[in-house]
C-alpha cells in the first residue's frame, strides 16, 4: 500500500519512483570501496578497512541511490 501511494504522488510530481531490490546490501556494503562486510544490526556506525567512517543509515543511503542511478542510466526508467 505505501509503495503504490508513494509511486502515484511521485508520478503526480513528474518523478519517477525507482525501486531497489529488497536484498540489496545497502547497510553491508562501503559506499566509498564497495567493500561488502556482515555487520549485526545495533552496530550503528559503518567503518571500512578503507577507513570511511559514517554513520551506517546514511552509508546505505549513499548505496541507494548510486544503484538507483545505475538502474536508470543501464534503463533509461524503470
Amino acid at each position: 500500500m505505501f509503495v503504490s501511494l508513494l509511486d502515484y504522488k511521485t508520478r503526480e510530481y513528474g518523478g519517477q519512483l525507482i525501486k531497489i531490490n529488497q536484498f540489496y546490501p545497502s547497510s553491508k556494503t562501503c559506499s566509498s570501496c564497495g567493500q561488502v562486510k556482515d555487520m549485526p544490526l545495533d552496530i550503528r556506525s559503518y567503518e571500512c578497512d578503507c577507513g570511511l567512517v559514517l554513520d551506517r543509515d546514511f552509508n546505505a543511503a549513499l548505496n541507494i541511490r548510486r544503484e538507483a542511478i545505475n538502474i536508470f542510466s543501464r534503463t533509461g526508467t524503470v
